[in-house]
């Protein structure tokens, strides 16, 4: 299996706009103290220490993957394509490329505790 040749990198601005139009489904590969500091809005969280390809939500829309610099979404790629689930595209560079583009996240007050909106 050639995971390379079937991996389809988008790129953040990609992911924000399909993410916008309601087209796809995100979801974060990041282990959930990760996703609880800070998140994109509307991804779902499928922990790579736990990840099952198959328990996926690809019944209604594309799913695309992502972590925070894109090598853990690859790996679960991987794991896809070995379960036979169609996903195979990941947002390259992950959230440290959705934070370099502008893009909003929901993150914790480091202070506070606080749920904040992160531009």
């Amino acid at each position: 299996m050639d995971v390379a040749a079937r991996l389809q990198e988008l790129t953040a601005e990609q992911v924000h706009g399909l993410l916008r139009d309601n087209s796809i489904v995100l979801i974060d590969v990041r282990e959930p103290q990760e996703y609880v500091n800070e998140r994109i809005h509307g991804a779902l969280l499928f922990p790579m220490s736990t990840f099952d390809a198959r328990a996926l939500p690809v019944d209604r829309r594309p799913v695309v993957l992502h972590c925070g610099s894109g090598k853990r979404s690859a790996i679960a790629i991987g794991k896809c394509i070995e379960a036979g689930v169609p996903v195979v595209a990941h947002m390259k560079g992950g959230l440290l490329a959705w934070k370099a583009e502008g893009f909003p996240t929901v993150a914790r007050a480091p202070n506070t505790g606080a749920v904040v909106d992160r531009r």
